[in-house]
């Protein structure tokens, strides 16, 4: 059986206390994509997205840690979102 493309969404884009699975990061640097799997956002990595306003940086708690991340890093962080407590694609 073939299983349905699921397309992610930027980390930047995900209200606060919504749970989420790292699905990418799409970022165009090597020193921002090491950046970011040093601080636990590799595929596959669970997250809580403590704190979004829509502006300013985000708090995420990912791998037991709380981490500000800036806009523009939370914008190459492609996400799947969960829908009580199982994956939005279900």
């Amino acid at each position: 059986m073939v299983e349905p493309l699921v397309l992610g969404v930027p980390l930047s884009h995900v209200p606060p206390a919504s749970h989420a699975v790292v699905k990418e990061v799409r970022a165009d640097g090597r020193g921002i994509l090491s950046r970011l799997a040093t601080l636990g956002f590799t595929p596959g990595a669970p997250l809580t997205v403590l704190q979004n306003f829509g502006r300013g940086p985000l708090i995420v708690a990912v791998r037991d840690t709380r981490i500000a991340l800036g806009r523009g890093e939370a914008g190459t962080i492609y996400v799947i979102v969960e829908k009580n407590g199982k994956d939005s694609d279900e």
